[in-house]
């Protein structure tokens, strides 16, 4: 396809970017040289092309009449596109004719040396200019919404989430695959920097959330296929049964003290005994009983069904079966948090062999008054006071044989568990091995403070080996300060393992098809400007699930993303870009290649053709790559303009 200056106007706009584009680039060459390419009608250059400033720059040439396509050389279009399509909206032109080069990322970022990096970007925006000269325009459509919104887990980041949406008047689903509320936020005993009781703090807002009119809670409960896009998702759910109605369910305690059978109790970190019928906690929310599918004589082999006989309410059913039912909803938030390391990997401390070797959690449990010692510290071996504890920090973090990132969160808890200790035994000695501490966040230098005043030994130095001498643990360490080895007799050993994304987590970014990063959490869409975002439209992320974080940030990032959902559902409609793949039914020979490959579900088959679901299409272009007949296309990436990119990248003159 032959263009000519006479057709085409384009305006290009390069951007310093401050220094990330013009410390390496240099830009006023770029736009100099730029400016000689006969569909070139203006080149500028200026310092923050996303400012006022730089988009009025924009909006004055369209309106002039002087241009009629425009290049903006700067970031990430991840970043900005979606701004400069609206800046030349605004100015009359339609979004279709504007074409973002990234020159940050792709050139100055990677690039290093200036003449090249220099001499590369003119390349590209050549490039950006030949693709732009074979745009089409683009329109966009509009759906509607329905005004109902899902909230995945029930721990705080999900009630949170879910109160703040409901408060707004929307419906939610909260869906929580534990038989109640919490998360582990329910396994501590106390929070810090402060000290307040974690169940005092969670227990009132577990029961707003089952008291409030418009929230729905389905406990037992996960996500097991999801279709749909944004504003119209039709979620699969898969409800275990409980074997005990909640509605009937009065918590008199009869088919626990009936039933036979005692099991490992995983609420106490299995360091306690429950039965296999049992309420998780006494704050369970719903305050109801569960029975274990795993241990129940009945279940299992038809024996027994004793809590049956007895329940007076006949709130037991041993004959339940799994249900699924289907949602729809305008907006998902997930919060299915964090689980613990598994500390059985870290051998040299002797998890697993060793039973007063035990995790953070564990500990909690110990101290905590619904724990398996009332509330009491007791040696897992003996049941004995110890007299001495050692603290082992990033057991598990900071670790390239094992989670390389830091956990965020271990310091804290180490801090705050030896606060406990020193307070409630004071006579017991408290060793801290570490090898940063890091307390960056309100109140938190001042509890590292407190607890060095308080007695605490803090030892500069990970421990390479745990193991067992007499009725002692003994703790090898390096103490960088003292530069000698020391040796620490211990009566129990605590390993802060930090944190790694649950299984939950795993399970729910392959049934929306969300990215991960690097260590498996939830991808967000942008670390900066869309922290709560994914690439998946109208799906958003909040709490551990996107990233090791403690309470505060958890809340925090729950109500940004039920802001974010609520900005969606309380639309009534939303706009859908023509940014879209469109299939032309002529060429399609309906073998549904792009379907199968589709990350994001937005093509089904119809009368023997291959359609594409405008909101649930992403534009990532992978159906246009796999048709094997080139019926597949997107707007603002036709054939046309994918080769006069390479071409304008290449040097060479535009050819039909």
């Amino acid at each position: 396809m032959i263009y000519t200056s006479d057709d085409i106007r384009v305006g290009v706009y390069v951007c310093h970017c401050g220094k990330n584009i013009a410390g390496k680039v240099d830009v006023k060459k770029v736009a100099k040289e730029v400016a000689k390419n006969p569909l070139v009608a203006i080149s500028r250059d200026y310092f923050f092309m996303c400012s006022k400033m730089g988009q009025e720059l924009i909006r004055k040439d369209i309106k002039s009449g002087k241009i009629n396509r425009v290049v903006v050389a700067a970031c990430s279009p991840k970043l900005h596109e979606g701004l400069f399509r609206r800046v030349v909206a605004e100015a009359g032109l339609n979004p279709g004719y504007m074409e973002q080069v990234n020159l940050r990322e792709q050139v100055s970022w990677s690039t290093e040396n200036p003449e090249e990096a220099t001499n590369k970007a003119i390349r590209y925006v050549l490039a950006g200019v030949h693709k732009v000269a074979a745009a089409e325009p683009i329109y966009e459509s509009e759906a509607e919404v329905v005004n109902e919104a899902a909230v995945i887990g029930g721990g705080i980041a999900g009630i949170t989430a879910a109160l703040d949406l409901a408060n707004k008047g929307i419906k939610v689903h909260l869906l929580e695959k534990n038989p109640t509320l919490g998360g582990k936020m329910a396994l501590f005993d106390r929070v810090f920097p402060t000290g307040d009781c974690s169940l005092c703090i969670l227990t009132p807002l577990m029961a707003e959330v089952l008291d409030h009119p418009l929230i729905e809670v389905h406990t037992m409960s996960e996500v097991v296929e999801a279709s749909g896009s944004i504003g119209n998702f039709t979620l699969k759910v898969r409800k275990k049964p409980r074997y005990v109605d909640p509605e009937k369910c009065i918590s008199c305690a009869t088919c626990e003290r009936v039933c036979p059978v005692e099991t490992i109790n995983e609420w106490q970190m299995g360091l306690g005994r429950r039965k296999a019928a049992y309420i998780p906690f006494p704050q369970a929310a719903p305050r109801a009983y569960v029975i274990d599918p795993e241990s129940c004589l009945y279940i299992k082999s038809g024996k027994c069904g004793e809590c049956a006989r007895r329940c007076p309410v006949e709130a037991i059913n041993l004959n339940e079966n799994p249900e699924e039912f289907e949602l729809r909803v305008g907006a998902v938030v997930i919060a299915t948090g964090i689980d613990e390391y598994n500390a059985s990997n870290l051998k040299n401390y002797g998890y697993g062999k060793y039973a007063d070797v035990i995790t953070q959690l564990q500990l909690e449990s110990l101290i905590n008054v619904n724990g398996p010692t009332s509330g009491h510290l007791k040696r897992p071996s003996d049941g004995k006071i110890p007299r001495s504890v050692v603290f082992i920090q990033c057991a598990g973090s900071r670790d390239v044989n094992n989670n390389p990132y830091c956990s965020n969160v271990c310091c804290m808890i180490s801090l705050k568990h030896a606060e406990i200790i020193r307070s409630e035994y004071p006579d017991t000695k408290v060793y801290i091995c570490y090898i940063d501490m890091r307390t960056p966040k309100k109140g938190f230098e001042e509890l590292y403070s407190r607890v060095r005043e308080e007695g605490v030994m803090f030892i500069r130095g990970k421990p390479g080996e745990v193991r067992r001498e007499g009725d002692h643990l003994a703790v090898e360490v390096f103490d960088q300060t003292l530069s000698r080895k020391l040796e620490i007799k211990a009566d129990l050993v605590v390993l802060a393992a930090g944190v790694s994304p649950s299984e939950g987590t795993k399970t729910i970014r392959e049934v929306f098809n969300i990215p991960k990063d690097p260590y498996g959490f939830l991808q967000e869409l942008h670390a900066k400007l869309k922290p709560v975002q994914t690439s998946v439209p109208g799906i958003f992320i909040c709490g551990a699930a996107q990233g090791p974080k403690d309470i505060p940030d958890s809340v925090a990032q729950a109500k940004a993303a039920a802001s974010e959902a609520a900005t969606i559902l309380m639309k009534g409609k939303i706009k859908i870009s023509g940014e879209k793949a469109f299939v032309d039914e002529e060429l399609c020979i309906g073998c549904m290649a792009c379907k199968d490959q589709c990350p994001f579900n937005a093509i089904v088959e119809e009368n023997g053709k291959a359609k594409i679901l405008p909101a649930a299409c992403a534009g990532c272009g992978i159906c246009q790559a796999v048709c094997p007949v080139g019926a597949i296309s997107r707007k603002v990436y036709t054939e046309d303009q994918i080769f006069n990119q390479i071409e304008g990248l290449l040097g060479g003159v535009l050819s039909g």
